[in-house]
């Protein structure tokens, strides 16, 4: 383990050592571990800041404990379903953690237990697309497709790259329907609250409401609902977001030509409608 991962670990331990004095007089049960799952470029850090306000009513870390993806973004190497277990063991009662995870059947019966309180999140994927090719095209340099974005003539092609992804390398990266396949399995399970990206756009307050129903099945705070509310509604900080960029929703309507209509219809249509957000391919 290195000097800084040493060091983090050493900062977290205390302040969840001085949470716990803090709250001293909460009722002593044993407390889950919140975990936001999401797509990636669905909201993640939104999502992370909104669960982070739980810190404020009851015990919980104030930081994340840390964060899970299923592909090294450097490498683009696919981590092992036995990793994505082992990282599920290394967290404890009150840590608030974070992951892009694939809803596999073991990790499914692991989550789906009294021992988490999870959300997952996700987005429109015409937006995800869109807000893909910003991503590795201008705000992470160290994305393992960052030069290949680089060498594309313009935004239309690069767009085209990340609804169909790149079946020709050895680096997997394949089309937006089958990135989110293994997602899919977050949505059928009762114990997982599904948060569309856009509600907590549009539709804020009712949102949050859903978050802390969903947490209060779990977890009794004696801490007025209002206030609790309000902690989660002031966590948010789109500023602190290392790779936020607009926060907007609908933005595919002024990237997508004909032709990307044309080639996401015949990729994903089907996904954009089992996820809710078209009734047909007729848009």
């Amino acid at each position: 383990m290195s000097i800084k991962s040493i060091l983090r670990s050493s900062i977290y331990q205390t302040e969840k050592a001085l949470q716990k004095i803090r709250f001293a007089s909460a009722p002593r049960n044993a407390y889950p571990i919140l975990l936001g799952i999401s797509f990636p470029k669905s909201g993640t850090h939104l999502l992370d800041q909104i669960l982070l306000g739980f810190s404020k009513a009851a015990p919980f870390s104030t930081r994340l404990h840390s964060f899970y993806a299923e592909y090294e973004g450097e490498s683009g190497i696919k981590r092992t379903p036995e990793q994505a277990l082992a990282w599920l063991d290394s967290l404890h009662p009150r840590d608030i953690a974070s992951a892009h995870l694939f809803a596999r059947a073991e990790i499914l019966s692991r989550v789906c237990t009294p021992a988490f309180v999870p959300y997952f999140i996700f987005r429109d994927p015409r937006d995800v697309v869109i807000s893909h090719v910003f991503y590795v095209t201008e705000m992470e340099t160290r994305h393992v497709h960052h030069a290949y974005y680089q060498s594309l003539p313009n935004f239309d092609s690069r767009l085209e790259v990340s609804i169909l992804g790149r079946p020709e390398t050895e680096i997997e990266f394949p089309n937006i329907t089958e990135r989110f396949a293994p997602y899919l399995g977050w949505l059928d399970r009762p114990e997982i609250l599904s948060i569309h990206f856009e509600d907590l756009i549009e539709n804020r307050a009712a949102t949050l409401n859903r978050i802390l129903e969903h947490f209060s099945k779990r977890v009794t705070l004696h801490v007025p609902t209002n206030r609790i509310l309000e902690a989660l509604k002031i966590s948010i900080n789109p500023s602190k977001s290392p790779t936020f960029r607009s926060g907007k929703t609908g933005e595919w309507k002024k990237h997508f030509s004909d032709e990307h209509k044309k080639i996401f219809k015949d990729i994903a249509g089907d996904l954009l409608i089992k996820l809710g957000y078209e009734k047909n391919n007729n848009w």
